[in-house]
Protein backbone atom coordinates (compact mmCIF):
# COMPACT_ATOMS: atom_id res chain seq x y z
CA UNK A 1 0.00 0.00 0.00
CA UNK A 2 1.06 3.57 -0.66
CA UNK A 3 2.57 5.33 2.32
CA UNK A 4 1.36 8.87 2.85
CA UNK A 5 2.68 11.45 5.29
CA UNK A 6 0.49 14.35 6.45
CA UNK A 7 2.12 17.21 8.35
CA UNK A 8 -0.11 19.58 10.37
CA UNK A 9 0.88 22.41 12.72
CA UNK A 10 -0.32 21.34 16.14
CA UNK A 11 -0.32 18.04 18.07
CA UNK A 12 -4.02 18.55 18.97
CA UNK A 13 -4.95 18.74 15.30
CA UNK A 14 -2.67 15.77 14.59
CA UNK A 15 -4.76 13.58 16.92
CA UNK A 16 -8.01 14.70 15.27
CA UNK A 17 -6.78 14.24 11.68
CA UNK A 18 -5.22 10.84 12.46
CA UNK A 19 -8.67 9.47 13.31
CA UNK A 20 -10.10 10.53 9.94
CA UNK A 21 -7.48 9.11 7.58
CA UNK A 22 -6.90 5.45 8.26
CA UNK A 23 -3.89 3.17 8.25
CA UNK A 24 -2.13 4.33 5.05
CA UNK A 25 -1.53 7.77 6.49
CA UNK A 26 1.05 8.81 9.05
CA UNK A 27 0.19 12.18 10.64
CA UNK A 28 2.90 14.31 12.26
CA UNK A 29 2.95 17.87 13.69
CA UNK A 30 5.55 20.57 13.00
CA UNK A 31 4.61 22.52 16.18
CA UNK A 32 4.33 25.78 14.26
CA UNK A 33 7.33 27.25 12.42
CA UNK A 34 10.47 25.16 11.95
CA UNK A 35 12.76 27.89 10.53
CA UNK A 36 13.10 31.59 11.29
CA UNK A 37 15.62 34.44 11.35
CA UNK A 38 18.55 33.91 13.74
CA UNK A 39 18.06 35.51 17.19
CA UNK A 40 21.53 37.00 17.39
CA UNK A 41 21.86 38.69 13.99
CA UNK A 42 19.79 40.70 11.54
CA UNK A 43 19.27 37.78 9.16
CA UNK A 44 18.60 39.87 6.04
CA UNK A 45 21.44 40.29 3.55
CA UNK A 46 20.92 43.92 2.54
CA UNK A 47 23.77 43.97 0.00
CA UNK A 48 22.66 40.78 -1.67
CA UNK A 49 19.17 41.78 -2.90
CA UNK A 50 17.66 41.50 0.60
CA UNK A 51 18.02 37.73 0.73
CA UNK A 52 16.58 36.40 4.00
CA UNK A 53 18.75 34.04 6.00
CA UNK A 54 16.72 31.36 7.78
CA UNK A 55 18.00 28.88 10.32
CA UNK A 56 16.36 25.96 12.12
CA UNK A 57 14.62 27.23 15.25
CA UNK A 58 16.46 26.21 18.39
CA UNK A 59 15.06 22.95 19.79
CA UNK A 60 13.46 21.91 16.49
CA UNK A 61 16.44 19.81 15.31
CA UNK A 62 15.19 16.47 16.67
CA UNK A 63 11.67 17.08 15.40
CA UNK A 64 12.99 17.86 11.91
CA UNK A 65 15.19 14.75 11.92
CA UNK A 66 12.11 12.67 12.73
CA UNK A 67 10.07 14.38 9.99
CA UNK A 68 12.88 13.82 7.45
CA UNK A 69 12.95 10.13 8.31
CA UNK A 70 9.18 9.84 7.79
CA UNK A 71 9.40 11.90 4.58
CA UNK A 72 12.00 9.53 3.08
CA UNK A 73 9.68 6.54 3.63
CA UNK A 74 6.59 8.26 2.22
CA UNK A 75 5.42 8.12 -1.41
CA UNK A 76 3.37 11.28 -1.00
CA UNK A 77 3.72 14.11 1.50
CA UNK A 78 0.77 16.35 2.25
CA UNK A 79 1.54 19.68 3.92
CA UNK A 80 -1.63 20.47 5.89
CA UNK A 81 -0.68 23.63 7.80
CA UNK A 82 -3.30 26.35 8.50
CA UNK A 83 -5.24 27.85 5.57
CA UNK A 84 -3.65 31.33 5.59
CA UNK A 85 -0.40 33.16 4.72
CA UNK A 86 1.33 32.00 7.87
CA UNK A 87 0.34 28.37 7.17
CA UNK A 88 1.50 28.62 3.55
CA UNK A 89 4.87 29.94 4.74
CA UNK A 90 5.27 27.12 7.27
CA UNK A 91 4.61 24.63 4.44
CA UNK A 92 7.25 26.33 2.29
CA UNK A 93 9.80 26.20 5.12
CA UNK A 94 8.98 22.52 5.64
CA UNK A 95 9.60 21.87 1.93
CA UNK A 96 13.05 23.45 2.26
CA UNK A 97 13.86 21.74 5.55
CA UNK A 98 12.73 18.20 4.70
CA UNK A 99 15.46 17.89 2.04
CA UNK A 100 13.51 15.37 0.02
CA UNK A 101 12.09 15.24 -3.49
CA UNK A 102 9.70 18.21 -3.79
CA UNK A 103 7.76 16.45 -6.57
CA UNK A 104 6.09 14.21 -3.99
CA UNK A 105 5.04 17.15 -1.78
CA UNK A 106 1.53 18.57 -2.05
CA UNK A 107 -0.24 21.38 -0.22
CA UNK A 108 -3.69 20.74 1.23
CA UNK A 109 -5.94 23.07 3.25
CA UNK A 110 -9.20 22.58 5.08
CA UNK A 111 -11.31 25.27 6.68
CA UNK A 112 -12.62 22.96 9.40
CA UNK A 113 -11.21 19.84 11.02
CA UNK A 114 -13.98 17.39 10.09
CA UNK A 115 -13.75 14.04 8.32
CA UNK A 116 -15.49 15.33 5.17
CA UNK A 117 -13.30 18.44 4.90
CA UNK A 118 -10.04 16.58 5.52
CA UNK A 119 -10.82 13.82 2.99
CA UNK A 120 -11.96 16.35 0.38
CA UNK A 121 -8.74 18.36 0.83
CA UNK A 122 -6.61 15.36 -0.13
CA UNK A 123 -8.54 15.04 -3.39
CA UNK A 124 -7.92 18.75 -4.04
CA UNK A 125 -4.19 18.78 -3.26
CA UNK A 126 -2.40 21.66 -5.02
CA UNK A 127 0.96 23.32 -5.57
CA UNK A 128 2.33 25.73 -2.99
CA UNK A 129 1.03 29.28 -3.50
CA UNK A 130 4.22 31.36 -3.57
CA UNK A 131 2.28 34.65 -3.52
CA UNK A 132 0.99 33.79 -0.06
CA UNK A 133 4.48 32.76 1.06
CA UNK A 134 6.00 35.99 -0.26
CA UNK A 135 3.36 38.12 1.47
CA UNK A 136 4.26 36.44 4.76
CA UNK A 137 8.00 36.78 4.09
CA UNK A 138 7.63 40.47 3.35
CA UNK A 139 5.60 41.04 6.51
CA UNK A 140 8.12 39.11 8.61
CA UNK A 141 11.02 41.09 7.12
CA UNK A 142 9.36 44.47 7.67
CA UNK A 143 8.66 43.51 11.27
CA UNK A 144 12.24 42.31 11.63
CA UNK A 145 13.63 45.56 10.24
CA UNK A 146 11.59 47.66 12.64
CA UNK A 147 12.22 45.45 15.66
CA UNK A 148 15.89 44.87 15.04
CA UNK A 149 16.93 48.44 14.30
CA UNK A 150 14.67 50.48 16.60
CA UNK A 151 14.63 48.29 19.72
CA UNK A 152 18.38 48.85 20.48
CA UNK A 153 17.72 52.57 20.18
CA UNK A 154 15.00 52.33 22.83
CA UNK A 155 17.41 50.37 25.02
CA UNK A 156 19.99 53.11 24.71
CA UNK A 157 17.61 56.04 25.18
CA UNK A 158 15.00 54.67 27.62
CA UNK A 159 15.87 51.31 29.21
CA UNK A 160 16.94 47.80 28.31
CA UNK A 161 14.50 45.09 27.34
CA UNK A 162 12.09 47.33 25.45
CA UNK A 163 10.88 46.59 21.96
CA UNK A 164 9.38 48.40 19.03
CA UNK A 165 7.12 46.61 16.59
CA UNK A 166 5.53 47.75 13.36
CA UNK A 167 1.91 47.13 14.31
CA UNK A 168 2.39 47.35 18.06
CA UNK A 169 3.85 50.88 17.81
CA UNK A 170 0.80 52.14 15.91
CA UNK A 171 -1.57 50.48 18.38
CA UNK A 172 0.34 52.18 21.20
CA UNK A 173 0.02 55.52 19.46
CA UNK A 174 -3.75 55.08 19.04
CA UNK A 175 -4.10 54.45 22.79
CA UNK A 176 -1.87 57.47 23.59
CA UNK A 177 -3.90 59.73 21.30
CA UNK A 178 -7.11 58.69 23.05
CA UNK A 179 -5.52 59.39 26.44
CA UNK A 180 -4.56 62.89 25.23
CA UNK A 181 -8.13 63.49 24.05
CA UNK A 182 -9.47 62.46 27.46
CA UNK A 183 -7.01 64.75 29.27
CA UNK A 184 -7.77 67.71 27.01
CA UNK A 185 -11.53 67.25 27.30
CA UNK A 186 -13.56 70.17 28.69
CA UNK A 187 -17.06 69.14 29.85
CA UNK A 188 -20.00 71.17 28.63
CA UNK A 189 -23.22 71.68 30.56
CA UNK A 190 -26.62 70.68 29.16
CA UNK A 191 -30.06 70.05 30.65
CA UNK A 192 -32.90 67.62 30.07
CA UNK A 193 -36.56 67.90 31.07
CA UNK A 194 -39.09 65.14 31.68
CA UNK A 195 -42.83 65.56 32.16
CA UNK A 196 -44.96 63.15 34.16
CA UNK A 197 -48.60 63.15 33.02
CA UNK A 198 -51.78 61.57 34.32
CA UNK A 199 -53.89 59.85 31.64
CA UNK A 200 -57.61 59.70 32.37
CA UNK A 201 -58.63 56.25 33.57
CA UNK A 202 -55.00 54.97 33.74
CA UNK A 203 -53.11 54.13 36.93
CA UNK A 204 -49.64 54.41 35.43
CA UNK A 205 -48.39 57.92 34.64
CA UNK A 206 -47.09 58.72 31.16
CA UNK A 207 -43.46 59.95 31.09
CA UNK A 208 -42.52 62.17 28.13
CA UNK A 209 -39.31 63.98 27.21
CA UNK A 210 -39.08 67.67 26.32
CA UNK A 211 -38.30 67.97 22.60
CA UNK A 212 -38.45 71.67 21.70
CA UNK A 213 -40.61 73.51 19.19
CA UNK A 214 -40.90 72.32 15.56
CA UNK A 215 -37.23 71.47 15.76
CA UNK A 216 -35.18 70.03 18.60
CA UNK A 217 -34.14 72.63 21.15
CA UNK A 218 -30.99 72.06 23.21
CA UNK A 219 -31.10 73.46 26.76
CA UNK A 220 -27.62 74.67 27.61
CA UNK A 221 -27.88 76.13 31.13
CA UNK A 222 -30.02 76.86 34.20
CA UNK A 223 -31.19 80.21 32.82
CA UNK A 224 -32.56 78.68 29.58
CA UNK A 225 -34.22 75.94 31.64
CA UNK A 226 -35.89 78.47 33.94
CA UNK A 227 -37.28 80.38 30.97
CA UNK A 228 -38.81 77.19 29.52
CA UNK A 229 -40.27 76.17 32.89
CA UNK A 230 -41.77 79.64 33.31
CA UNK A 231 -43.55 79.52 29.94
CA UNK A 232 -44.84 76.00 30.74
CA UNK A 233 -46.44 77.14 34.03
CA UNK A 234 -50.08 77.53 32.96
CA UNK A 235 -50.02 75.45 29.79
CA UNK A 236 -52.67 73.05 28.60
CA UNK A 237 -51.16 69.66 27.69
CA UNK A 238 -52.79 67.88 24.81
CA UNK A 239 -51.86 64.93 22.56
CA UNK A 240 -51.32 66.35 19.07
CA UNK A 241 -50.21 63.17 17.28
CA UNK A 242 -50.27 59.40 17.73
CA UNK A 243 -48.31 57.58 15.07
CA UNK A 244 -48.14 53.81 14.63
CA UNK A 245 -45.43 52.20 12.57
CA UNK A 246 -43.15 49.20 12.14
CA UNK A 247 -39.43 48.91 12.67
CA UNK A 248 -37.25 46.10 11.35
CA UNK A 249 -34.09 44.90 13.06
CA UNK A 250 -31.90 42.83 10.78
CA UNK A 251 -30.03 39.70 11.83
CA UNK A 252 -26.30 40.13 12.53
CA UNK A 253 -23.58 38.88 10.19
CA UNK A 254 -21.74 35.74 11.34
CA UNK A 255 -18.49 36.28 13.26
CA UNK A 256 -15.13 37.29 11.84
CA UNK A 257 -12.05 37.16 14.08
CA UNK A 258 -12.44 40.75 15.15
CA UNK A 259 -16.20 40.69 15.81
CA UNK A 260 -15.80 37.45 17.79
CA UNK A 261 -13.09 39.04 19.95
CA UNK A 262 -15.29 42.11 20.52
CA UNK A 263 -18.46 40.18 21.45
CA UNK A 264 -16.60 37.68 23.66
CA UNK A 265 -15.03 40.63 25.50
CA UNK A 266 -18.38 42.38 25.92
CA UNK A 267 -20.61 39.46 26.87
CA UNK A 268 -18.19 36.93 28.40
CA UNK A 269 -15.50 39.30 29.64
CA UNK A 270 -12.75 37.31 27.83
CA UNK A 271 -9.46 38.93 26.84
CA UNK A 272 -8.63 38.73 23.11
CA UNK A 273 -5.87 36.26 23.92
CA UNK A 274 -8.24 33.99 25.86
CA UNK A 275 -10.86 34.10 23.09
CA UNK A 276 -8.25 33.03 20.52
CA UNK A 277 -6.88 30.27 22.73
CA UNK A 278 -10.35 28.77 23.29
CA UNK A 279 -11.34 29.18 19.63
CA UNK A 280 -8.11 27.37 18.63
CA UNK A 281 -9.12 24.43 20.86
CA UNK A 282 -12.64 24.32 19.39
CA UNK A 283 -11.19 24.43 15.86
CA UNK A 284 -8.48 21.79 16.36
CA UNK A 285 -10.80 19.22 17.86
CA UNK A 286 -12.56 18.25 21.05
CA UNK A 287 -13.47 14.77 22.19
CA UNK A 288 -17.27 14.82 21.99
CA UNK A 289 -19.22 11.98 23.60
CA UNK A 290 -20.67 9.81 20.85
CA UNK A 291 -18.77 11.46 17.96
CA UNK A 292 -15.11 10.99 18.87
CA UNK A 293 -12.67 13.86 18.36
CA UNK A 294 -14.01 16.49 16.00
CA UNK A 295 -13.40 20.16 15.17
CA UNK A 296 -16.40 22.14 16.41
CA UNK A 297 -15.85 25.44 14.58
CA UNK A 298 -14.39 26.51 11.24
CA UNK A 299 -11.00 28.29 10.97
CA UNK A 300 -10.71 31.10 13.50
CA UNK A 301 -8.53 33.63 11.66
CA UNK A 302 -10.67 35.29 9.03
CA UNK A 303 -12.00 38.65 7.94
CA UNK A 304 -14.69 37.18 5.69
CA UNK A 305 -18.41 36.97 6.49
CA UNK A 306 -19.02 34.52 3.64
CA UNK A 307 -20.58 31.14 4.43
CA UNK A 308 -20.17 28.06 2.22
CA UNK A 309 -23.27 26.92 0.35
CA UNK A 310 -23.40 23.59 2.21
CA UNK A 311 -23.27 25.24 5.63
CA UNK A 312 -25.84 27.82 4.57
CA UNK A 313 -28.25 25.16 3.28
CA UNK A 314 -27.81 23.02 6.40
CA UNK A 315 -28.52 26.02 8.64
CA UNK A 316 -31.69 26.94 6.75
CA UNK A 317 -32.97 23.36 6.95
CA UNK A 318 -32.20 23.22 10.67
CA UNK A 319 -33.95 26.54 11.37
CA UNK A 320 -37.09 25.62 9.41
CA UNK A 321 -37.31 22.30 11.29
CA UNK A 322 -36.64 23.73 14.76
CA UNK A 323 -38.31 27.13 14.55
CA UNK A 324 -40.58 27.04 11.49
CA UNK A 325 -40.32 28.45 7.95
CA UNK A 326 -41.17 32.00 9.07
CA UNK A 327 -37.89 32.12 10.90
CA UNK A 328 -35.66 31.35 7.89
CA UNK A 329 -33.98 34.40 6.34
CA UNK A 330 -35.32 35.16 2.85
CA UNK A 331 -32.31 37.17 1.71
CA UNK A 332 -28.71 36.34 1.03
CA UNK A 333 -26.39 38.12 3.44
CA UNK A 334 -24.64 40.91 1.56
CA UNK A 335 -20.97 41.59 2.15
CA UNK A 336 -19.93 45.13 2.99
CA UNK A 337 -18.42 46.77 -0.08
CA UNK A 338 -14.76 47.57 -0.20
CA UNK A 339 -13.80 44.76 2.14
CA UNK A 340 -11.12 42.53 0.77
CA UNK A 341 -12.61 39.11 1.11
CA UNK A 342 -10.12 36.27 0.98
CA UNK A 343 -12.56 34.01 -0.71
CA UNK A 344 -10.98 30.81 0.36
CA UNK A 345 -12.11 31.95 3.77
CA UNK A 346 -15.41 31.77 5.55
CA UNK A 347 -16.82 33.40 8.63
CA UNK A 348 -16.39 31.56 11.94
CA UNK A 349 -19.23 29.07 12.32
CA UNK A 350 -20.03 25.72 13.92
CA UNK A 351 -18.92 22.82 11.69
CA UNK A 352 -22.34 21.23 12.16
CA UNK A 353 -25.34 23.34 13.17
CA UNK A 354 -27.17 20.27 14.47
CA UNK A 355 -24.45 19.98 17.13
CA UNK A 356 -26.19 22.40 19.48
CA UNK A 357 -24.39 23.83 22.53
CA UNK A 358 -26.56 21.69 24.84
CA UNK A 359 -25.43 18.48 23.09
CA UNK A 360 -21.72 19.18 23.60
CA UNK A 361 -21.92 20.92 26.99
CA UNK A 362 -20.66 17.91 28.96
CA UNK A 363 -17.66 17.44 26.66
CA UNK A 364 -16.43 21.04 26.98
CA UNK A 365 -14.91 23.13 29.75
CA UNK A 366 -17.12 25.96 31.02
CA UNK A 367 -15.32 28.61 28.97
CA UNK A 368 -15.14 26.48 25.80
CA UNK A 369 -18.88 25.93 26.13
CA UNK A 370 -19.62 29.65 26.57
CA UNK A 371 -17.59 30.56 23.50
CA UNK A 372 -19.04 27.76 21.39
CA UNK A 373 -22.54 28.80 22.43
CA UNK A 374 -21.81 32.39 21.37
CA UNK A 375 -20.52 31.28 17.94
CA UNK A 376 -23.37 28.82 17.44
CA UNK A 377 -26.07 31.36 18.32
CA UNK A 378 -24.58 34.11 16.21
CA UNK A 379 -24.30 31.83 13.17
CA UNK A 380 -27.86 30.49 13.57
CA UNK A 381 -29.14 34.07 13.96
CA UNK A 382 -27.29 35.17 10.80
CA UNK A 383 -29.44 32.77 8.78
CA UNK A 384 -32.72 33.87 10.36
CA UNK A 385 -35.43 36.40 9.54
CA UNK A 386 -35.29 39.97 10.90
CA UNK A 387 -37.15 40.88 14.09
CA UNK A 388 -40.19 43.15 13.67
CA UNK A 389 -41.30 45.78 16.16
CA UNK A 390 -44.61 47.66 16.30
CA UNK A 391 -43.78 51.25 17.16
CA UNK A 392 -45.94 54.01 18.62
CA UNK A 393 -44.80 57.61 18.89
CA UNK A 394 -46.82 60.30 20.64
CA UNK A 395 -46.43 64.08 20.57
CA UNK A 396 -47.80 66.23 23.39
CA UNK A 397 -48.33 69.93 22.71
CA UNK A 398 -47.73 72.48 25.50
CA UNK A 399 -48.08 76.05 24.22
CA UNK A 400 -45.28 76.53 21.70
CA UNK A 401 -43.39 73.50 22.99
CA UNK A 402 -43.60 69.75 22.30
CA UNK A 403 -42.96 66.71 24.49
CA UNK A 404 -42.47 63.28 22.87
CA UNK A 405 -42.71 59.69 23.96
CA UNK A 406 -42.01 56.57 21.90
CA UNK A 407 -42.48 52.89 22.58
CA UNK A 408 -42.10 49.68 20.69
CA UNK A 409 -43.06 46.08 21.23
CA UNK A 410 -41.79 42.98 19.48
CA UNK A 411 -44.33 41.77 16.93
CA UNK A 412 -42.11 38.92 15.65
CA UNK A 413 -38.89 37.95 17.39
CA UNK A 414 -37.14 36.42 14.34
CA UNK A 415 -33.41 35.95 14.95
CA UNK A 416 -33.79 37.35 18.49
CA UNK A 417 -35.28 34.03 19.56
CA UNK A 418 -31.68 32.75 19.35
CA UNK A 419 -29.37 35.72 19.78
CA UNK A 420 -29.64 39.12 21.42
CA UNK A 421 -26.96 41.71 22.00
CA UNK A 422 -26.70 44.12 24.90
CA UNK A 423 -29.48 46.70 24.76
CA UNK A 424 -31.82 44.55 22.63
CA UNK A 425 -35.06 44.68 24.49
CA UNK A 426 -37.01 41.51 23.78
CA UNK A 427 -40.19 42.74 25.46
CA UNK A 428 -40.12 46.43 24.59
CA UNK A 429 -42.11 49.06 26.47
CA UNK A 430 -45.77 49.42 25.60
CA UNK A 431 -47.93 52.54 25.64
CA UNK A 432 -51.52 52.47 26.79
CA UNK A 433 -54.00 51.78 24.01
CA UNK A 434 -56.28 54.61 25.16
CA UNK A 435 -54.05 57.45 23.90
CA UNK A 436 -55.73 59.40 21.11
CA UNK A 437 -55.17 62.65 19.31
CA UNK A 438 -56.85 65.63 21.01
CA UNK A 439 -56.81 63.99 24.42
CA UNK A 440 -56.01 66.30 27.33
CA UNK A 441 -53.43 65.27 29.89
CA UNK A 442 -52.99 66.43 33.46
CA UNK A 443 -49.44 67.45 34.38
CA UNK A 444 -48.26 65.83 37.60
CA UNK A 445 -44.68 67.07 37.67
CA UNK A 446 -41.82 68.50 35.57
CA UNK A 447 -38.35 67.13 36.30
CA UNK A 448 -35.41 69.25 35.08
CA UNK A 449 -31.96 67.66 35.29
CA UNK A 450 -28.47 69.02 34.77
CA UNK A 451 -25.86 66.96 32.84
CA UNK A 452 -22.32 67.39 31.57
CA UNK A 453 -20.87 65.94 28.36
CA UNK A 454 -18.52 63.02 28.99
CA UNK A 455 -14.98 62.62 27.62
CA UNK A 456 -14.33 59.82 25.10
CA UNK A 457 -14.14 56.42 26.83
CA UNK A 458 -10.82 54.71 27.53
CA UNK A 459 -10.08 51.90 25.10
CA UNK A 460 -10.98 48.37 26.10
CA UNK A 461 -9.48 45.38 24.29
CA UNK A 462 -12.74 45.09 22.31
CA UNK A 463 -12.88 48.74 21.23
CA UNK A 464 -9.16 48.73 20.35
CA UNK A 465 -9.63 45.69 18.09
CA UNK A 466 -12.61 47.41 16.46
CA UNK A 467 -10.56 50.57 15.84
CA UNK A 468 -7.55 48.65 14.46
CA UNK A 469 -9.84 46.84 12.06
CA UNK A 470 -11.66 50.00 10.95
CA UNK A 471 -8.32 51.72 10.27
CA UNK A 472 -7.04 48.70 8.32
CA UNK A 473 -4.16 48.03 10.70
CA UNK A 474 -3.05 44.47 11.36
CA UNK A 475 -4.92 41.40 10.24
CA UNK A 476 -7.09 38.83 12.05
CA UNK A 477 -4.06 36.93 13.28
CA UNK A 478 -2.32 40.02 14.73
CA UNK A 479 -4.92 41.67 17.02
CA UNK A 480 -4.45 39.35 20.02
CA UNK A 481 -0.62 39.14 19.95
CA UNK A 482 -0.35 42.94 19.50
CA UNK A 483 -2.40 43.65 22.63
CA UNK A 484 -0.67 40.86 24.56
CA UNK A 485 2.77 42.32 23.71
CA UNK A 486 1.77 45.85 24.78
CA UNK A 487 0.56 44.48 28.13
CA UNK A 488 3.61 42.22 28.59
CA UNK A 489 6.02 45.12 27.96
CA UNK A 490 4.04 47.21 30.46
CA UNK A 491 3.46 49.96 27.90
CA UNK A 492 -0.19 49.70 28.88
CA UNK A 493 -2.03 48.26 31.87
CA UNK A 494 -5.55 46.88 32.10
CA UNK A 495 -7.83 47.87 34.94
CA UNK A 496 -11.42 46.56 35.03
CA UNK A 497 -11.56 46.18 31.21
CA UNK A 498 -10.06 49.63 30.47
CA UNK A 499 -6.59 50.06 28.97
CA UNK A 500 -4.40 52.82 30.42
CA UNK A 501 -1.05 54.04 29.14
CA UNK A 502 1.91 53.78 31.55
CA UNK A 503 4.72 56.30 31.96
CA UNK A 504 6.95 53.88 30.09
CA UNK A 505 4.43 53.53 27.25
CA UNK A 506 4.21 57.30 26.97
CA UNK A 507 8.00 57.65 26.80
CA UNK A 508 8.27 54.99 24.10
CA UNK A 509 5.42 56.53 22.11
CA UNK A 510 6.92 60.05 22.32
CA UNK A 511 10.23 58.71 21.10
CA UNK A 512 8.61 56.81 18.22
CA UNK A 513 6.59 59.87 17.21
CA UNK A 514 9.69 62.10 17.27
CA UNK A 515 12.11 59.70 15.65
CA UNK A 516 9.92 57.54 13.40
CA UNK A 517 6.79 59.47 12.47
CA UNK A 518 6.05 57.27 9.42
CA UNK A 519 6.20 54.01 11.37
CA UNK A 520 3.61 55.17 13.88
CA UNK A 521 1.52 56.81 11.15
CA UNK A 522 -1.87 55.13 10.87
CA UNK A 523 -2.23 55.69 7.10
CA UNK A 524 1.30 54.49 6.37
CA UNK A 525 0.69 51.25 8.28
CA UNK A 526 -2.72 50.66 6.66
CA UNK A 527 -1.15 51.28 3.24
CA UNK A 528 1.58 48.74 4.08
CA UNK A 529 -1.16 46.16 4.84
CA UNK A 530 -2.76 46.72 1.45
CA UNK A 531 0.64 46.39 -0.27
CA UNK A 532 1.04 43.02 1.46
CA UNK A 533 -2.42 42.08 0.19
CA UNK A 534 -1.15 43.08 -3.26
CA UNK A 535 1.73 40.59 -2.89
CA UNK A 536 -0.76 37.90 -1.90
CA UNK A 537 -2.78 38.62 -5.06
CA UNK A 538 0.35 38.51 -7.21
CA UNK A 539 0.16 42.22 -8.16
CA UNK A 540 3.13 43.52 -6.17
CA UNK A 541 6.66 42.06 -5.96
CA UNK A 542 7.58 41.47 -2.34
CA UNK A 543 11.16 42.62 -2.66
CA UNK A 544 9.99 45.98 -4.00
CA UNK A 545 8.26 46.69 -0.69
CA UNK A 546 11.30 45.69 1.35
CA UNK A 547 13.74 47.62 -0.89
CA UNK A 548 11.71 50.80 -0.58
CA UNK A 549 11.13 50.54 3.14
CA UNK A 550 14.66 49.80 4.34
CA UNK A 551 16.73 52.86 3.24
CA UNK A 552 14.16 55.36 4.58
CA UNK A 553 14.06 53.54 7.86
CA UNK A 554 17.85 53.39 8.25
CA UNK A 555 18.03 57.12 7.56
CA UNK A 556 15.49 57.74 10.34
CA UNK A 557 17.46 55.48 12.72
CA UNK A 558 20.73 57.35 12.10
CA UNK A 559 19.00 60.69 12.62
CA UNK A 560 17.27 59.46 15.78
CA UNK A 561 20.53 58.13 17.26
CA UNK A 562 22.01 61.63 17.03
CA UNK A 563 18.98 63.72 17.93
CA UNK A 564 16.77 61.88 20.41
CA UNK A 565 17.21 62.77 24.06
CA UNK A 566 17.58 60.10 26.72
CA UNK A 567 14.59 59.54 29.01
CA UNK A 568 15.01 58.19 32.51
CA UNK A 569 12.25 55.82 33.58
CA UNK A 570 12.80 54.40 37.05
CA UNK A 571 11.95 50.74 37.59
CA UNK A 572 8.79 50.25 39.60
CA UNK A 573 9.74 49.47 43.19
CA UNK A 574 7.98 46.33 44.36
CA UNK A 575 7.46 45.02 47.89
CA UNK A 576 9.71 42.03 47.21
Amino acid sequence: MAKNLVIVESPAKMKTVKKFLGANYTVEASNGHVRDFPKSQFGIDVDNDFEPKYITIRGKGELLAKLRKEAKKADKIYLATDPDREGEAISWHLMQALKTDTAKMHRITFNEVTKTAVKASIKQARELDMNLVDAQQARRMLDRMVGYTISPLLWAKVKRGLSAGRVQSVALRIICDREDEINAFIPEEYWSLEGEFQVKGEKKPLIAKFYGTDKKLPIRNRQEMDEILKSLEDCKYEITEVKKGERIKNAPLPFTTSTLQQEAAKTLNFSTQKTMRLAQQLYEGVDVKGSGTVGLISYLRTDSTRISEEADAAARTYISEQYGLDYVSQTEKAIKNGQKIQDAHEAIRPTDIARTPVLVKESLTRDQFRLYQLIWRRFAASRMAPARYETTSVKIGAGEYVFTVAASKVAFDGFMSVYTEEGDDKKGNVLSQSLERGMELKLKELKPEQHFTQPPAHFTEASLVKTLEELGIGRPSTYAPTITTLLARRYIVKESKNLYITELGEAVNDMMEDGFPTIVDVNFTANMESLLDGVEEGKVKWKTIVENFYPDMMQAVEKAEKELEEVKIEDEVSEE
